[in-house]
């Protein structure tokens, strides 16, 4: 049994991270199938689209499995104003011989620009530093999306790199930033 095993519910002011349930795929469904999550997140555009019957059932068994999973945590972001899903924060890829996992997150448009994605953010990642007894947590970020990169600043990400021309973007490409944080300067952070 792994920390990864246990699927907490985290409380915040703005937001509450908890398992999905059935009722939350349509949402995300509907979410993934937003412009700007679909660019945000590399995904091509015509990636979305759970219309079609055969990727709605694979998003179904998707979001129906997160919480059987013991090698990552998959965690609904909701709204504590409206009660809404908005979105959804992954620790995934979870290196447990060097207490090493990614990030990942993503906001759909009824919860940005009011410190939902920050908040949720801040409390996956002190869960994994504090709860889960994670070293290090790293993500990627492209070069496009500054508000996302200003985010994991705010949260102690701190930039290591650049990962040249990782997506192809209609006749060009882009570039992704490579951010990590480490449990000790999180801490650091809380006692400050």
């Amino acid at each position: 049994m792994t920390k990864f095993t246990h699927k907490p519910t985290l409380h915040g002011r703005k937001v509450v991270l908890r398992p999905f349930t059935e009722a939350d795929v349509p949402v995300m469904a509907a979410i993934l199938d937003d412009p700007d999550v679909l660019r945000f997140t590399g995904s091509d555009e015509d990636e979305g689209g759970s219309a079609d019957e055969s990727a709605a059932a694979a998003l179904h068994t998707w979001y129906t499995t997160r919480n059987d999973q013991n090698d990552r945590l998959d965690l609904a972001v909701v709204d504590r104003a409206s009660d809404e899903v908005v979105g959804e924060v992954v620790l995934h890829e979870w290196d447990p011989a060097n207490r090493n996992c990614r990030f990942r997150t993503l906001i759909g448009p009824k919860g940005r620009g009011r410190g939902l994605g920050t908040e949720a953010t801040a409390l996956i990642v002190g869960h994994g530093f504090e709860h889960i007894g994670l070293h290090r947590i790293v993500l990627s970020v492209f070069a496009f999306n500054p508000r996302a990169r200003r985010v994991y600043e705010k949260v102690g990400f701190v930039a290591e790199g650049v990962e040249r021309e990782v997506l192809r973007r209609g006749d060009g490409w882009a570039d992704a930033t490579s951010m990590s944080v480490l449990a000790h300067e999180w801490r650091a952070r809380q006692d400050s």
